[in-house]
């Protein structure tokens, strides 16, 4: 495993610390190991949304929307 040494802020460090102390993760490294991964799957996530988006804007234009008949339609289905 690589190291890697970073320069925070106190409040930062505090913060960090206290997480540490509470016994949530192991230590300062576990937590920031946390942050990592949650972030990569914010991004992940942020991605998913917007390739939804970019394919729902490709789409076409929108079309007038008959809940009764979408209704129908999903009952037919089951």
């Amino acid at each position: 495993m690589a190291t890697m040494n970073i320069s925070l802020p106190d409040q930062m460090r505090d913060w960090v610390i206290e997480r540490t102390e509470e016994g949530e993760y192991a230590n300062n490294s576990d937590y920031v190991r946390d942050l990592i991964r949650k972030d990569k799957q914010r991004a992940k996530s942020l991605e998913v949304l917007q390739d939804a988006i970019t394919k729902g804007l490709k789409s076409g234009k929108p079309k007038e929307f008959n809940k009764e008949a979408f209704t129908r339609r999903m009952q037919n289905k089951s």
